[in-house]
């Protein structure tokens, strides 16, 4: 190892150590806070169609087939086809195989198509198979590029190697969008969270995510605060703004319009669109839409209208 990888290595590790300590009483109390504030009926209206419009619908299942796939995208791009007026998803994520067969369904919309890759979820294969499966996907015409860190490698405080994965993960992905994912449920402490946001950021992430959906807990509000406050300060730092996106456990609009608050109080209206925050979920979306429905016509439809994710 030459010199030059060594201190840079150190230096690294010096500020991540570096970063200032997370307060996890008060994180977990101003989450909590910000969570009993409410929204008016027009302010939910318009909440309820942003958050529709942040959606990465998503199917990730050892079980998928093109026909879920191609039900998803019909879903995405006209998510009540009774009601042109509802916004349209920012996104379908799939699993690289099945990248194709969702940028055929889609096609002359503007709904993007992701695809989890390097491994997901549990991140344990070789650099090379990562990086060739983050090719495949982005030859098959993924916008976006959801990838897993080493969080083996981080726990045991091998930054260094984390860093470099995602830097080689972003050059692969050529002019696709990396959102990288840190699964927090499995980084123990708040303090984890923010470095691993940070060195995420430093090594070219797009977007930052919390969780696979695969392990327990998956987002949480005092998770995505911190990473709400990682990308903030990023960008006061050095100009370049990151998204966020919390994935996993997230099925209700009360949920959705909760982290869209906390969106708004901790990184500012900047964040407020898809191009810089997205919910992952399968689920969610027909709350969205029931709700919606309930606020136009009085009614409430039930999950029974909408078709199943």
């Amino acid at each position: 190892m030459s010199t030059e990888t060594l201190n840079g290595a150190a230096e690294l590790r010096a500020f991540l150590r570096g970063l200032p300590g997370v307060d996890q009483v008060g994180a977990e109390e101003r989450a909590a806070r910000l969570a009993t504030r409410s929204v008016k009926t027009t302010a939910k209206a318009e909440a309820i169609d942003l958050a529709i419009s942040m959606v990465d619908l998503t199917t990730l299942e050892g079980a998928d087939t093109a026909g879920k796939v191609r039900a998803l995208c019909a879903k995405a791009a006209h998510p009540d086809p009774a009601d042109a007026a509802v916004p349209r998803v920012a996104a379908v994520c799939v699993y690289s195989d099945m990248v194709d067969v969702a940028v055929r369904s889609l096609a002359g919309t503007d709904v993007k198509v992701a695809s989890v890759a390097t491994a997901f979820p549990s991140g344990r294969a070789p650099l090379e198979a990562k990086l060739a499966d983050t090719r495949a996907a982005v030859a098959a015409g993924a916008a976006e590029i959801d990838m897993v860190i080493d969080r083996g490698a981080f726990l045991a405080g091998d930054y260094s190697k984390v860093f470099d994965e995602i830097t080689a993960v972003k050059e692969a992905c050529g002019g696709a969008h990396l959102k990288v994912i840190l699964e927090t449920g499995e980084l123990v402490t708040l303090d984890n969270v923010r470095r691993a946001s940070w060195l995420a950021m430093r090594a070219g992430a797009d977007f930052i995510k919390t969780s696979t959906g695969k392990v327990s807990p998956a987002a949480t509000p005092p998770v995505t605060l911190v990473m709400l406050e990682a990308v903030r300060d990023y960008r006061a730092a050095t100009g370049r703004q990151v998204g966020v996106k919390p994935a996993g456990g997230i099925r209700t609009t009360k949920d959705a319009i909760r982290y869209l608050v906390l969106v708004n109080e901790t990184a500012g209206p900047d964040w407020l669109s898809p191009e810089w925050f997205r919910l992952g979920a399968s689920s969610l979306l027909n709350d969205l839409l029931m709700q919606r429905r309930k606020l136009a016509t009085g009614v409430y439809s039930g999950p029974d209208y909408f078709t199943l994710d």
